[in-house]
């Protein structure tokens, strides 16, 4: 369950870090006739959104895989 919410958190970051990169290039890039300023920026806000939302998982998936070690804690120093 670690490993999975740790690849999440790397994924999450990876994907808001490029598509702010898309979004700056958007803006900066002059029009070449390769890729349209607008799908660059139109792809970096999907992809800062798709990491936003996967970022606000991992919190939450977070806070349950902390509160459940709290949980098995407890429990092993009750039990001894």
């Amino acid at each position: 369950m670690k490993d999975k919410i740790l690849y999440q958190f790397i994924i999450s970051s990876v994907l808001i870090l490029v598509g702010c990169f898309l979004l700056i290039a958007g803006l900066f890039i002059p029009p070449i006739g390769i890729i349209d300023n607008s799908v660059l920026i139109a792809f970096g806000e999907i992809l800062t959104f798709v990491g936003a939302l996967f970022g606000i998982d991992y919190r939450y998936k977070y806070q349950i895989f902390m509160a459940d070690k709290k949980k098995d804690k407890e429990n092993t120093s009750v039990e001894q």
